[in-house]
């Protein structure tokens, strides 16, 4: 009979959980990290202050978490799983630059958040290099076995390809192209996949 018991009571701590963190990245997202202040965020997740700090650690708990939410979400996970089934580069690229788009309209709003508040507070700063690692470790992965499929230059290392893999499809391609010049995704994740297919095999 306590298994029902136990299992509501974990239900309901995980759904304040979760009203928390979303309550914390709609506000950060809308008035910046600093503007928002830990009361906001109780009474948006509709819980006491005492709980934004004793659930999500306080503003500073909630940014590592949603840290975790962006760079460790599954479908980099399942991508990186599907990897060495893929034997044509060009496909691949399209791929890479699919999973890019679907991760920036997913979380491009946290992204933003870390890029804007970074500057100024170390726990972001730490939070955005521990996301820019992950990042950049999963093009990485991408361009070794683009190098390994022959969709890079003969003369071009790894390391070279992992860079021109970050210009494309690192912060800046899709936030340039779709929030600062009006692209629509279906126009920018094309044209990234086909300039990177280009980029990767020029001299």
């Amino acid at each position: 009979m306590s298994t029902p018991h136990k299992s509501r009571r974990s239900d309901y701590a995980e759904a304040t959980r979760l009203a928390i963190v979303e309550s914390a990245r709609l506000l950060f997202s809308l008035k910046g990290y600093f503007a928002t202040t830990v009361e906001e965020i109780a009474a948006e997740a509709r819980v006491a202050p005492t709980t934004v700090y004793a659930v999500g650690g306080g503003k500073q708990g909630l940014l590592r978490t949603l840290v975790d939410i962006w760079s460790q979400a599954p479908i980099v996970a399942a991508s990186m799983d599907e990897l060495d089934s893929y034997t044509d580069p060009d496909e691949l690229l399209r791929q890479l630059s699919a999973v890019t788009r679907s991760m920036r309209e997913s979380f491009g709003d946290i992204m933003r958040i870390l890029i804007a508040t970074a500057p100024h507070n170390e726990d972001a700063a730490e939070g955005l290099a521990i996301g820019t690692r992950r990042y950049r470790d999963a093009l990485a992965t991408v361009a070794a076995h683009l190098h390994k499929i022959g969709g890079t230059h003969p003369n071009m290392t790894v390391d070279q390809a992992t860079g021109i893999l970050w210009f494309y499809f690192g912060y800046s391609g899709y936030f340039t192209l779709v929030d600062d010049n009006g692209w629509s995704y279906d126009r920018a994740e094309p044209w990234l996949a086909h300039q990177a297919i280009m980029a990767l095999r020029a001299p």
